[in-house]
Order: structure tokens, then sequence, then C-alpha cells
């Protein structure tokens, strides 16, 4: 599949997707996406499900209601290949999909993992719909799924920062620096109950993410060149029992999600 690029209808915006992955969004001409081979993480976008954080304190077993299964971070969605099933000059659909206890590889064994194989006791489609607009790119996420399965989504993009540190994340209640950011390590830091966040920056486009279906964000970086803002449906770094059945939704067959990223001054 090759890279695919959507045009907004006034000419203005440019998004590029390679293989369902968010590689580019470009508005007037300013990148605002963390660009792969750059310091900081090798992706530029992924989706966190059926949970999210890390499984090893669990020895990489998620309980569900069918019993337990291994799962590795951020779940096993991202080990699966997007198939493209529409395209026009401004939108696309992308879908994964997941046959219940499959065994699938693990790409983090075993080098980061003692665990080679992951699996889950449901079947899901999962369909990744981008839009591209004048004033925003509207990212949907439909997961199709046997009503009750338990589970945690999350998105994960990645911006570019200019790498002075003087950004600030601004929601309702909360202004944080990319200094206390990168403080957290791999904990991500939370920005919880909001369904709206903005990214305001000394120099260029500042950004606002707004979200349905999440409820949360979290934010990391090891570095000062990018930014992960992630929508998540729950904050996994809460108790000493890692993914407690507290932190998951319920199926009710489909459930859609919504994230528009909308550039302004």
């Amino acid at each position: 599949m090759n890279t695919i690029t959507l045009i907004s209808p006034d000419k203005n915006s440019k998004v590029k997707i390679d293989k369902g992955e968010l590689v580019s969004y470009a508005f007037n001409n300013e990148e605002l996406i963390h660009q792969k081979g750059n310091p900081g993480w090798r992706n530029s976008d992924t989706e966190m499900f059926p949970i999210i954080g890390p499984t090893e304190p669990n020895n990489f077993s998620v309980l569900t209601p069918k019993g337990n299964y291994n799962q590795d971070q951020h779940g096993l969605l991202r080990e699966l290949n997007y198939t493209l099933k529409n395209q026009t000059e401004n939108s696309c659909i992308f879908i994964k999909k997941y046959t219940a206890y499959t065994a699938i590889e693990n790409s983090k064994y075993p080098e980061k993992s003692n665990v080679r194989l992951v699996s889950w006791p449901y079947s899901f489609t999962f369909k990744k719909i981008i839009e591209l607009s004048n004033k925003l790119l509207k990212i949907t996420f439909e997961i199709t799924t046997e009503k009750e399965m338990p589970f945690m989504f999350g998105y994960h993009p990645a911006f570019k920062l200019n790498g002075e540190l003087d950004e600030v994340i601004s929601s309702k209640t909360q202004k944080i620096s990319i200094p206390e950011i990168i403080k957290g390590g791999d904990i991500a830091y939370p920005v919880l109950n909001t369904n709206e966040i903005l990214l305001v920056k000394a120099t260029g486009l500042n950004l606002r993410i707004k979200t349905t279906g999440f409820k949360n964000f979290m934010l990391w970086t090891p570095v000062n060149n990018m930014l992960c803002i992630e929508p998540i449906t729950a904050y996994p770094y809460v108790a000493k029992a890692m993914l407690s059945k507290e932190l998951f939704n319920t199926s009710n067959g489909l459930n859609t999600f919504n994230v528009f990223i909308e550039p302004f001054q």
C-alpha cells in the first residue's frame, strides 16, 4: 500500500497516511505531526486496544470474563495490519479485523518482552476514518465487537514541538509544561475528566484537540521536540494492581470515538 495523500477543499491543508498511520498533517505549509526518524518515538500515531498501559506487572496477562489472555503493552491491535477500504480526495477508511482466540506474534518479543504470542477471546472489527476539512482533521474510530466485551481504548498521536521547551498544555483546570511531562518518564502525565485540550506554542500554530467518547487524556514525551497527546477511555497508571476491571468499558456492540485536531493562531 502506497502512502495516501489527502487534500483539503481549499487546498491549504495536506495529510499523508502510510499504511493507516498518520505521518503528516501540514496546515498552511506548517507540519504539525512528529516525523518518523526524529528523536523521541519511532512512530507518529498508533492505537491502543483492547488495553492501555503496561502488562508486565501482571506477567503480561489480562483477566477477562472468558479467562486470562496474554497482552503486551497497549494491546494487540498494533500488531495487525490495516486494509484500505475507501479513499476520496479528502477522506479515507482503514479496517483491521481480529478473530477471537487467534494467536498473534508479539513484535516486542524477545527484546522487550518474554511473551511471544498474544491473543484475545473476542472477535472485533476496528475501523479508522480520516477526514480532512479546511479547518481541522477529524479521525473517527468505529469498534464493532461482541456485546459485553471489556475493553480500554486510546489514540496515540505525536505532535511536533519547536525544541525550546516553551509550549504549554492547557485544559479547563490545568496548565502543564513540557519539562513536567518529561520528568514523569514512562508514566504518562494524566489530564482527566475533559474532552478538550490545547497545545499552546510560543511560535507557530497552536492545536485544539477535542474528543467524543474518551473523557480523558494522557501526555508523554522523553524529548523536547515532540509530544504525544493521547485521548483515552481510562488512565491505566492507578492502583498497584494493574488493569483492574474498573478501568474497562463494556462494549455495546458498536462503539464510536471521535478526535478533532484543529490548528489555530
